[in-house]
């Protein structure tokens, strides 16, 4: 099983290019009513705008909390570059870099980012489980 998040945003376009530049991703579709958003040739985000219908009608309530109770998370190999990404995006933090579990006891032992998007979906960074305790490289399990 593969994830193919969709979410819906305001301005398509202007909602891709935060992401491409947030995540280091690549446009796969572009345009103002769908995007496809991939990274090594997977497709990590869809992005479609909230008053298009397509084929199978409204996707969502605009006036309703966008995300809530929602997460999009999304592991980083360059966790530090992605962070600094997120500070010239100037993206509204809701949880400053902070490590996973907090007490340094089991648990995934990864850094995250909590940012908020455009469109007020919370995004969350992390880099790979392993990775907090400054051992862990890239290409490592």
């Amino acid at each position: 099983m593969i994830p193919q998040p969709l979410i819906c945003v305001n301005d398509v376009e202007a909602s891709s290019r935060w992401y491409q530049r947030l995540l280091g991703c690549r446009s796969d579709h572009g345009g103002p009513n769908y995007e496809r958003l991939v990274s090594g040739g997977r497709l990590v985000l869809q992005l479609h705008r909230w008053d298009v219908e397509h084929h199978h009608g409204t996707i969502g309530d605009p006036t309703l909390a966008h995300g809530n109770g929602v997460l999009l998370w999304f592991e980083v190999t360059d966790f530090d570059a992605a962070v600094v990404r997120a500070a010239e995006l100037q993206a509204p933090v809701v949880l400053p870099r902070h490590r996973n579990p907090p007490d340094c006891d089991g648990g995934p032992n990864h850094w995250e980012l909590w940012v908020r998007d455009p469109d007020g979906y919370t995004v969350v960074l992390a880099s790979p489980d392993g990775t907090a305790d400054g051992t862990w490289k890239p290409g490592q399990p």
